[in-house]
């Protein structure tokens, strides 16, 4: 039980163990480059760059099949021999070395255009350059450091495909079993919400918060898999619904128990703004008892979740499997509040949802103990299964942008002369190792887009770097001259910076500074002058690179996110208006992947976010914007996500209908998002938002006799509601004028 509950904690932590699993191939490779060499005598500045050139070329390599890997690591050899050839021989040549080192740089970065094997190739070069200074590579050394790479490359392979292999179908199941460890995290998170006291509300609620994103954030990765790491796909199709379909349900199921607590309807901002307070509860005659069914089944979900077998004949599994799913016919409500009735219809949903995925994930299951109404939720998934077939996947051509519109073309201009300033001072600071100065300049240019991300990144490398001299320091006086006792800490170092770099790069540049302060120490040269002037050249790089990110073929952070904020409601208005339509009666279309198009595209707003909602940001406003902006995007999104998932049942479910009326809805919602774009494109838009009657009152029909609208209805009337809420909400902070309602 404990070690299944560790299994259940790491996977959740770590989905797909993708950071576990780049430390340990990255350790790998190094320390079997050491053994090799090791083993053939080699001097310690050729052990020491061995041990970098087999890092540089396990983590540069990203493709994701083993061929395409295999072929950039082929070819990643030969650029590497010329790029240390190169060091050598321009060492003593000064101005030469220089020129060619920027040119060097500026065709790394531009190689990102290229895709992957372009941005490995890039990296490869300028790493092994950088190495050879680094090292002080000489024409005489090069045979024996030619030998070196051999052998660093090599022993990258043998990590790679040998050591610490990795399949696109063994990462995706890791990634599923990461889904279903953080969906049971997000049902615990719930029950704690359910239980919290006054005073423990905010915390219950924010751990539901940070549980839902988690849980989207595994769903978009396992989305970015699912064409690798799937045998067909039709298979896809299918765990990407029911991917969606369970992160919906387990969300809907958040909100509907905030309502239950508050006895008012939530507002689905509670689960998106940071720092928005909880409803606070209110009691309910028979909320306590039912409250106590709710905590009994939500706990049973728990397991119904995690459990490794979905049905067994006779357990107490299936039965409590069945009695989720009776929760989805009306009959079988326990007697309780209406808003308390919700929660059990969200759990029943929930449940269904939970069937699905495991169908979907582990195939056929044991039938012998169902319940008519988990049969019939059986049924609906295999008419929805029956009709999965690859589809379209949505996308559209893109206009590329030409010259110096790219961001590689762009970026690679701005590198090459934050490079050229780095290289400059740097000689003032050191005439021997200026090139940290550019290195910094260089990496902060990775995966940012603009002048305030490149700023945020260089104060986070230089906080770490300070750090890091500290830890370096205290680490070097520790081992001395100890040769093989300071590999193995350099390894522990490596292995911690690979694991911590996708949750903050601040810690990843203290984990580097301080293997760094090892090297020092092997290669004789470690003193404290060396690690200050490392954070003095440190600071000039990261300035560098911010002044040719300003003053260079500028990207303002305002143009950037706006640019970004006009592609979420494009997606947005694409996702809605097709969900609204088919609903309406139009023909079925591919409405998941748009989904995912959204969800994407919301992640790449978020995180040009960032510089602005920093914590050192002086401009307080802008952050307090910016946040809530982002909330109201991530509110439309959740509505919009559960907008295509309804539509895509329509064609199969029995209890789904089209409705024409809705297209009416929906009409006003498009004009809105269309506004807000146009408004956020070109200030001086006249458009407008328009208000008015609530989106149910749209569907009024003034024939006598006419129903009004039933359950599932209602429902999507209620995303639309809220969307519509929430759109006008989006105009004001983005200074949107909002119309008067036409009369």
């Amino acid at each position: 039980m404990n070690t299944a509950r560790v299994r259940e904690r790491v996977a959740a932590s770590d989905p797909g163990l993708l950071r576990l699993a780049a430390g340990l191939r990255t350790v790998g490779a190094i320390a079997l480059t050491l053994a090799v060499l090791g083993l053939l005598g080699a001097s310690v500045p050729h052990l020491v760059a061995g041990a970098i050139a087999a890092m540089v070329a396990t983590f540069a390599i990203r493709e994701k099949q083993r061929a395409p890997q295999a072929v950039t690591l082929a070819l990643g050899l030969p650029v590497a021999v010329a790029s240390l050839s190169l060091g050598a021989l321009l060492s003593s040549r000064v101005v030469a070395g220089d020129l060619f080192f920027v040119v060097l740089i500026f065709c790394a970065v531009y190689g990102r255009r290229f895709g992957d094997r372009g941005t490995a190739l890039g990296l490869i070069g300028f790493q092994v350059y950088f190495v050879s200074l680094f090292v002080g590579a000489t024409v005489s050394e090069l045979p024996e450091l030619y030998g070196v790479l051999g052998v660093a490359f090599l022993c990258s392979a043998a990590a790679r495909f040998l050591l610490v292999p990795e399949t696109p179908a063994g990462l995706l199941e890791r990634l599923r079993e990461a889904f279903r460890a953080r969906l049971a995290q997000l049902v615990s998170a719930q029950l704690q919400l359910l239980d919290a006291g006054p005073e423990e509300i905010d915390e219950a609620l924010s751990d539901v918060r940070e549980g839902t994103a988690r849980l989207h954030e595994t769903a978009l990765m396992i989305q970015g898999r699912l064409e690798e790491g799937t045998a067909d796909a039709g298979a896809a199709r299918l765990v990407q619904r029911r991917i969606a379909d369970a992160e919906i349900a387990a969300e809907r199921l958040g909100l509907l128990l905030l309502t239950a607590r508050s006895a008012e309807r939530a507002d689905t901002l509670t689960l998106h703004l940071p720092g928005a307070p909880a409803p606070r509860a209110r009691r309910m005659p028979g909320r306590d008892e039912a409250m106590g069914m709710v905590r009994r089944d939500l706990e049973a979900l728990r397991l119904l979740v995690l459990s490794p077998v979905a049905a067994g004949t006779g357990t107490a599994l299936s039965q409590v499997r069945n009695r989720l799913l009776g929760y989805r016919e009306e009959e079988n409500l326990p007697s309780a509040p209406p808003a308390v009735q919700d929660v059990f219809r969200g759990i029943g949903e929930a449940a269904r949802a939970v069937l699905g995925l495991r169908i979907a994930l582990d195939g056929p299951q044991d039938e012998s103990d169902d319940s008519p109404a988990t049969a019939r939720s059986r049924e609906e998934l295999d008419a929805e299964d029956a009709v999965i077939d690859a589809g379209e996947d949505g996308s559209e051509a893109r206009e590329e942008l030409t010259g110096l519109n790219r961001p590689t073309t762009r970026a690679a201009v701005q590198v090459a002369v934050g490079s050229s300033l780095a290289i400059v001072g740097g000689e003032f600071l050191s005439s021997q190792r200026w090139y940290w100065a550019v290195l910094t300049c260089w990496i902060v240019f990775i995966n940012t887009a603009s002048t305030g991300e490149i700023l945020v990144k260089g104060y986070r490398r230089l906080v770490g770097t300070v750090l890091g001299v500290l830890a370096g320091i205290v680490l070097a006086g520790a081992v001395g001259q100890h040769t093989w006792s300071a590999f193995a800490l350099v390894l522990v170092l490596v292995f911690a910076m690979f694991y911590t770099a996708p949750l903050s790069y601040t810690l990843m540049s203290f984990f580097v500074t301080a293997a760094l302060g090892l090297l020092y120490t092997l290669l004789h040269t470690y003193s404290l002058s060396v690690l200050v002037l490392r954070v003095e050249e440190t600071a000039l790089g990261a300035a560098c690179g911010v002044i040719a990110a300003a003053f260079v073929l500028p990207v303002r952070t305002d143009r950037r996110t706006n640019e970004l904020l006009v592609t979420v409601l494009e997606r947005l208005a694409e996702v809605t208006e097709t969900a609204v339509d088919q609903l309406s009666g139009g023909s079925p279309v591919e409405l998941l992947d748009r989904a995912r198009d959204l969800d994407q595209a919301l992640a790449d707003l978020r995180a040009a976010t960032q510089p602005l909602t920093h914590p050192i940001t002086p401009l307080r406003a802008r952050r307090d914007t910016a946040r809530y902006v982002v909330a109201l995007l991530e509110t439309c999104a959740y509505h919009a996500r559960s907008l295509a998932a309804t539509a895509e049942l329509l064609p199969t479910h029995p209890s789904i209908a089209a409705d024409p009326r809705l297209r009416r809805a929906g009409r006003r919602i498009g004009d809105n998002i269309a506004a807000i774009a146009a408004h956020v494109a070109d200030e001086h838009s006249t458009a407008a938002v328009e208000t008015g009657p609530s989106i149910a009152s749209l569907l009024e029909t003034e024939v006598p006799g006419t129903p009004r609208f039933g359950r599932v209805t209602d429902r999507v009337l209620r995303h639309l509601q809220r969307l519509d809420e929430t759109l006008v909400g989006l105009a004001r902070p983005l200074h949107v004028p909002v119309a008067a309602p036409k009369r």
